[in-house]
């Protein structure tokens, strides 16, 4: 039986390679920040990598439905690839998709069909991508928000969630960074 990030990764290239290969680096660098944490997520590390892969799997354009990619990933996860539940709760709402959802006027529909998966994990994909720039490469928080505000512009649907999201994502970051530090302290 395959690791989940074993089954993941080729989905995810399947999807984005060739359309986005742009997104797919994205994909693939969130998923080396997963690898970075590894240590904090004991049994559940298999699962933020294979979800860090896939997170943007929406945006493929055979998958875009609706145009909010969470949501088109998750129902892809859900309905046609038989995925973890808990890879799709956490693609679903991965980054603070709720304040997108709701700008969008979709809160009501996602939460309505997908559960969150648990605080800490949630707050390690959110690290993780925010983490991560457009081509894969490390980068910090505060340079990642003001790249997608300003490539989406600061009056765009996105550039004005993000800002919104700043604080939450800013918060998430620091709760993984202290449960990180906090492990690298514990004796062996």
């Amino acid at each position: 039986m395959p690791t989940l990030t074993e089954w993941a990764y080729p989905l995810a290239e399947s999807l984005l390679a060739e359309p986005l290969p742009r997104r797919w680096k994205h994909c693939l660098g969130v998923a080396e920040r997963a690898r970075t944490i590894s240590l904090v997520l004991g049994h559940d590390a298999d699962l933020l990598e294979a979800a860090a892969v896939l997170h943007d799997i929406g945006y493929a354009p055979d998958l875009a439905k609706t145009g909010f990619h969470p949501l088109d990933g998750a129902r892809y996860l859900r309905d046609v690839a038989n995925a973890d539940e808990r890879v799709v709760k956490l693609v679903a709402h991965h980054s603070c998709a709720w304040l997108e959802a709701e700008a969008r006027g979709l809160r009501d529909e996602l939460e309505g069909e997908f559960s969150r998966e648990s605080a800490h994990l949630n707050d390690a994909l959110c690290y993780c991508d925010m983490n991560t720039t457009p081509d894969g490469t490390s980068t910090n928080p505060i340079d990642r928000i003001n790249e997608i505000a300003g490539r989406y512009g600061p009056d765009s649907l996105i550039g004005r969630f993000i800002r919104r999201a700043e604080p939450e994502i800013h918060a998430c970051t620091s709760r993984v960074l202290e449960r990180v530090a906090a492990a690298k302290r514990q004796p062996m």
